[in-house]
């Protein structure tokens, strides 16, 4: 089983694609809640240099509402992450698999709603 739900974007700028992500994932249902520019921590706290690397914390709120409903401690999991990061030439666009975050909580109710989320971002990833 994959962890994740995966895009390589050639031909467009880590900004053009940051947009586009934030648009398919906002045409879905999700807001992002989080956002973390991991390349800007790691040279401030660490003094390192990596290529662009953001994480987003995106959360459909009709979907996570249904899933606090069947497991309150399903919170510990949201939002789901989706990551962009330059990797070359090109820019990778992933998001976790929620079916496969969720294997560990055992609940087949759960894994429904999982299932719709991980449709509705797959979705998102491919309209990038």
């Amino acid at each position: 089983m994959s962890y994740t739900i995966n895009r390589i974007v050639s031909g467009a700028s880590f900004d053009a694609v940051d947009q586009r992500t934030r648009q398919a994932l906002a045409d879905r249902g999700f807001g992002v809640l989080t956002e973390i520019d991991v390349k800007a921590t790691m040279k401030k706290k660490l003094d390192a240099e990596m290529p662009p690397y953001r994480i987003l914390g995106a959360c459909n709120p009709q979907m996570a509402y249904q899933a606090i409903q069947i497991e309150p401690r399903v919170g510990a999991m949201l939002p789901c992450n989706v990551i962009i990061r330059q990797v070359d030439d090109a820019v990778e666009v992933s998001a976790v698999d929620p079916v496969a975050s969720m294997q560990a909580i055992g609940n087949d109710e759960l894994k429904r709603v999982a299932g719709d989320v991980r449709d509705l971002l797959a979705a998102a990833i491919a309209a990038i």
